[in-house]
């Protein structure tokens, strides 16, 4: 019988009513690391690019130093990921006509376009569009906006995000996909599968930075390229062409076809939405799509558990960027992501550095840094398939990614809040140091399904995501205002761009001070017989409970 998680008495059984723990983790080595990974010979850190083999050797030293034990392939210290990276080639031709009137579109600048099917040419030839809402396909909550739409030969014209994001309180569909809150429904990727499954050609989602939660710039950012994992029969899986579009070209294109968009988008709103194919137009395209096979690897290390070891709990992060790209405005070419990812990989090596130095935990503590998460979450997602078995008894996961730098706070803003009961266990340990946990204030950004942790949560494994990008923490320099400020900062300027660099003034305190409390909830867990789970309303409880067998 599963054990239940009452996270205030197991603080108590371990720690002592009321006891402050000192600081496990050190600034000073976040930032190190973080510099260290940031710096030019990392070469931005693509997967299968010049900086992979550095990157690879410089984790795998750390583990080894800290006399860690190798959990990957065949005993060694890495995880073989197959991918295949896609290239849409520029100089590609790509055309709207309406009515007999063409007009010849950019990528990049009026759309992102990409192929994920393994040919090396993609032509497309006057093909119908077809507008399809939301793209939300949801029996349990009485939605289908496809209707039985035949899609086979065309391309799918879809809205960002869920059908009640822009719904007020008058509208039916208000609250019914969790108002302001995203669901997987929400996610671009989501929407692309679902048209796959319905047969359709292409999709091109309608970009708003609204509900998308980024702008135009971190849309185009991969410059063409993309990433998956090697796949038996891409093309069932994977849409022929799939990207996005931008909103002023489609308000333009729904007007030349006789429709009104903001109309339709209300419209989509309803259940009673059925699609709308914009009469008289077409789209076509003609591209060099470069497909190139690839090994990349994931970092996988575990200290074993003295009691039950079979048990394990999992701190990751990603160790990719963005790599090399053609110079940016500034002349730059290396995104070199020093807090998107370099810093969530150094406190995975400080997590490790803090558990070895206290007694061997009961449990198994993994400690994983992975490829490819900025290319769709692949190399968490790969482990996930191939360690599925395993998850059942996988306790919890911590991952980092975006970790803020600027300066200490007095509070924890937690991603995707309200999902288990982690985040009852993280508010106690919180406690102990004086600070709060603030709930996700922008839940609409949908992170809680956009980074690593989500290929294990979706298997029912509890996460917490440290991610300092919902929203500011309240520094105690400057307040909540300042926190605000780095987050809209750093999103607007850096989030995956040439200037997200190691600097000399960023403070890693209030870093160090997260990832203490993701050590210190970690060791909790590792040292009792506890089984957190998802609470009621999270869509993920029933996926662990049908596992619960194997945590009797």
């Amino acid at each position: 019988m599963t054990r239940p998680f009452i996270a205030p008495v197991l603080s108590l059984l371990i720690f002592g009513a009321g006891s402050a723990q000192a600081q496990a983790i050190s600034a000073q080595r976040l930032s190190d690391i973080t510099r260290e990974l940031a710096s030019e010979p990392y070469a931005g850190r693509g997967p299968g690019g010049p900086g992979e083999p550095r990157t690879i050797d410089f984790i795998v030293s750390q583990f080894q130093a800290l006399g860690l034990k190798p959990a990957g392939d065949r005993g060694g210290w890495t995880q073989d990921v197959p991918l295949r990276r896609f290239q849409t080639e520029p100089g590609g031709t790509y055309t709207l006509t309406v009515n007999g009137r063409s007009t010849s579109l950019a990528t990049q600048k009026d759309l992102r376009i990409e192929t994920q099917r393994p040919v090396d040419r993609v032509a497309i030839r006057a093909v119908p569009m077809v507008f399809v809402g939301y793209g939300v396909t949801a029996p349990e909550r009485g939605w289908d906006d496809f209707k039985g739409v035949d899609l086979k030969g065309k391309i799918a014209i879809v809205l960002i995000n869920d059908p009640d994001f822009e719904a007020t309180s008058l509208d039916p569909v208000s609250g019914k996909f969790g108002g302001k809150a995203a669901t997987y429904y929400a996610r671009w990727v989501y929407k692309y599968e679902e048209a796959a499954r319905r047969g359709a050609l292409g999709m091109l989602i309608v970009h708003e930075t609204a509900g998308a939660a980024y702008g135009w710039n971190t849309v185009v950012a991969p410059n063409g390229e993309s990433f998956d994992v090697v796949r038996k029969d891409p093309a069932k899986d994977k849409l022929l062409l799939q990207g996005w579009i931008q909103r002023d070209l489609t308000v333009q294109l729904f007007k030349d076809a006789g429709l009104d968009f903001e109309a339709e988008k209300a419209r989509a709103r309803t259940a009673a939405f059925t699609p709308v194919p914009l009469k008289g137009a077409t789209f076509s395209a003609d591209y060099r799509n470069t497909v190139t096979q690839l090994k990349s690897q994931n970092v996988l290390a575990a200290l074993p558990g003295a009691k039950r070891p079979d048990e394990t709990i999992l701190y990751a992060a990603h160790w990719d960027a963005y790599g090399v790209d053609p110079a940016d405005p500034t002349g730059k070419t290396i995104r070199p992501g020093a807090v998107d990812d370099a810093v969530g990989v150094a406190g995975v090596i400080e997590t490790a550095r803090a558990f070895k130095a206290g007694p061997p935990p009961e449990r198994t503590i993994l400690f994983a840094a992975w490829t490819a998460e900025e290319r769709g979450l692949l190399g968490s997602e790969y482990y996930a398939q191939q360690a599925e078995a395993s998850l059942a008894k996988m306790v919890a996961n911590y991952t980092f990614d975006v970790l803020q730098t600027a300066g200490p706070a007095k509070d924890v803003v937690l991603v995707g809040s309200g999902q288990n009961e982690l985040e009852a266990h993280l508010a106690s340990v919180a406690a102990r140091h004086g600070r709060t946990i603030t709930p996700d204030p922008r839940p609409e950004r949908a992170l809680f399904y956009r980074a690593d942790h989500f290929s294990v949560a979706k298997r029912g494994v509890p996460t917490v995501l440290f991610m300092g990008m919902s929203g500011g923490a309240d520094l105690v320099s400057g307040g909540r205002a300042a926190g605000d400020r780095w987050v809209e900062d750093y999103t607007a300027r850096c989030y995956h761009q040439t200037c997200d660099v190691w600097a000399a003034d960023q403070d890693y305190r209030g870093a160090a001070d997260d990832v203490n409390l993701a050590f210190e909830a970690g060791r909790d867990l590792a040292n009792s017989k506890a089984w957190p789970d998802w609470n009621a309303a999270s869509e993920f409880k029933p996926v662990r409970a049908a596992s619960a067998g194997r945590r009797r």
